[in-house]
């Protein structure tokens, strides 16, 4: 009764001929009298603001997507972005999986249609919509380490160490949330190579954990010195724990490629200091100077003998994103992780069971990268022309974008030995120096800002990704096709003579 007497006041009860307009005209009236009257409300104070989010997210930094490439979109003058050409094989097998009614199509190789069903038998309700394993559908992982044993020349992978991830980039970041503790003298501290993955210091920042930085050599095409290991490792002793040894190899943004021997010093110094050791070796396919060769840490670390491969921690990253495949939107990727502790095992997995499973799709697009076609299957011949194309043309345009750069004045370019960049150093007049402070950036950032409203291109400042002082760079990729690059390469040629002339 007393809701329905509440109803009546308000207008809203039950309706007696000739009372409905009396009741809306009296409502209406009253509502308006407490608009009138009510005193507006003040805008409460935001629990969420700059000074109150968390610091450490603030402290991120991620250069590739950063003000350069901000700017780019913004005046809408950036080179479109231009992907290796996927090989056939990719969208076929992904096709089939996402609908399976294609299974019944002649339009398909039968070697995709049988990868494809032995993906879907292996999911959920035979669907790539149903979640997987939180460490990833179990014959994929068996994929992922018959590849790694293959590439490897017979090395022994056990599928229980691979994880399949969002890309390389989410086994990175998890991997560190592990292994990141400690406070004061006791935080664990970070080594990564100058230059770097931006990744790499965002994710310590993230982590509030301490960056430690070992320097590459420009004079020596980026090579990996121990002796800058040790002199990073006992200066970080100082103010924290150095405990996680990063090594990006082939090498983004630099493009070096390690020699064996180079690994074996790393691998024993690591073995030494008692660092565990991350290897992001997501360029593995991409290696071009016919003087390199990749070789796996995984491999290396196994044929220095027991000592070191039963002792020495490793984890190591591979992805969908780059080699020949460039399929970066499905965010496949994976980790093997060696020499882990039985209970941090569980507590990786654990970790990992929060975000429930990396994309589905993800983890098929990952299997076609580990289990190719071989001799005898419908796709192998297509296939190979398909990825010997890619990576040979990257080869070409390496070189290219090497000689070319090394042809003007006050650019020097290092050997693309890999990888899918360039990494010039710029030599800039002290006046743009001077111009770049008066404009807040760093001399490289104001360079690229220039070079990119001037010419609509669009490259990354080497200060995003760290470079010793007084140096400047910046990334440019070489993925366009070989006359379009021509044509890239020439504007910046020209824009840096005017911009040497400007500064003078």
């Amino acid at each position: 009764m007393q809701r329905a007497a509440a109803l009546v006041r308000r207008g809203c009860g039950p309706r007696t001929p000739g009372s409905w307009g009396r009741n809306q005209s009296s409502a209406a009236a009253e509502a308006s009298a407490v608009l009138k009257v009510r005193p507006e409300r003040s805008r409460r104070e935001r629990i969420l603001t700059p000074e109150s989010m968390n610091p450490q997210v603030k402290a991120v930094e991620y250069a590739v997507r950063g003000p350069i490439v901000l700017k780019a979109g913004e005046i809408e003058l950036e080179l479109q972005r231009v992907s290796a050409p996927a090989c056939a094989l990719f969208p076929q097998v992904m096709a089939l999986c996402t609908y399976p009614n294609l299974l019944d199509s002649p339009s398909f190789p039968e070697d995709a249609k049988k990868r494809a069903r032995r993906i879907l038998q292996a999911c959920g309700g035979n669907s790539l919509g149903s979640y997987s394993a939180s460490q990833g559908v179990n014959c994929i992982r068996e994929d992922v380490a018959a590849y790694i044993t293959r590439r490897d020349g017979g090395v022994p992978a056990d599928p229980d160490n691979i994880y399949l991830t969002t890309g390389a980039s989410d086994g990175i970041s998890t991997i560190l949330k592990i292994l990141v503790s400690g406070g004061g003298k006791s935080r664990t501290g970070v080594m990564i190579p100058i230059p770097q993955y931006p990744l790499y210091s965002a994710v310590i920042s993230e982590l509030d954990a301490i960056q430690v930085n070992y320097y590459l050599d420009e004079e020596n095409c980026w090579a990996l010195n121990v002796n800058e290991l040790r002199r990073a490792v006992q200066e970080a002793k100082d103010h924290c724990d150095p405990k996680v040894l990063c090594i990006i190899n082939p090498g983004n943004p630099t493009g070096q490629v390690q020699s064996r021997k180079c690994i074996e010093d790393v691998i024993h110094f690591a073995w030494e200091e008692k660092l565990f050791l991350l290897a992001d070796e997501v360029y593995q396919d991409n290696v071009y100077s016919p003087d390199c060769r990749f070789h796996s840490f995984k491999k290396v670390l196994y044929e220095m003998g027991p000592e070191y491969s039963s002792n020495v921690e490793l984890a190591s990253f591979h992805s969908t994103s780059k080699g020949y495949m460039g399929e970066c939107g499905y965010r496949g990727g994976y980790m093997e992780v060696i020499n882990l502790h039985p209970e941090i095992k569980g507590q990786l997995v654990k970790l990992l069971s929060v975000r429930l499973c990396p994309p589905v799709s993800g983890q098929a697009a990952m299997d076609i990268v580990v289990n190719p076609p071989v001799p005898g299957e419908e796709s192998f011949e297509q296939f190979s022309r398909e990825k010997e194309s890619v990576l040979g043309n990257l080869a070409k345009k390496a070189k290219l974008t090497e000689d070319l750069f090394n042809q003007v004045p006050g650019i020097h370019c290092n050997p693309l030995q890999g990888a899918m960049y360039a990494f010039p150093r710029i030599f800039l007049p002290a006046k743009a120096v001077e111009a770049a402070q008066a404009h807040q950036m760093a001399p490289d950032m104001f360079y690229c800002m220039k070079l990119l409203e001037e010419t609509g291109i669009c490259v990354v400042p080497g200060s995003g990704f760290g470079q010793r002082e007084g140096t400047h760079h910046f990334r440019m990729t070489i993925l366009p096709p070989v006359e379009k690059l021509k044509t890239v390469l020439q504007k910046v040629k020209d824009f840096h003579i005017n911009f040497l002339d400007k500064y003078a």
